[in-house]
């Protein structure tokens, strides 16, 4: 499991921070939404996540070309607690990409 320092690491970085966060709130998003919501290449955002898998704070399932990511299930509560706190306390983190998260996933317009 995610280890303290490595979680606190993860957050240290302004796009790993903002995925876990958009995580946070949405519950699952594809690298697709990400791409979109972060304006970032695929291989940036994969890199990005790659690293967050690594360390076990997320986990992906591939769904035919594009990989869906949410929390790792077995998050402990208190980091969990973190990041929704974060999240609410710090609105302006998440409010550029308020508008492009609304609504349906993006991926059909990739494939």
């Amino acid at each position: 499991m995610c280890q303290t320092l490595s979680f606190y690491k993860a957050l240290s970085e302004p796009t790993r921070l903002t995925s876990l966060l958009l995580l946070s709130q949405h519950g699952e998003l594809c690298v697709c939404d990400l791409m979109e919501a972060l304006a970032l290449s695929q291989p940036k955002i994969s890199r990005h996540l790659a690293e967050l898998r690594k360390h076990q704070l997320v986990v992906g399932e591939r769904r035919g070309k594009w990989v869906y990511y949410q929390l790792h299930p077995a998050l402990p509560d208190w980091m969990v607690g973190i990041l929704h706190t974060t999240a609410i306390n710090n609105p302006s983190l998440l409010s550029p990409f308020t508008p492009v998260m609304q609504g349906k996933t993006v991926c059909e317009d990739h494939q």
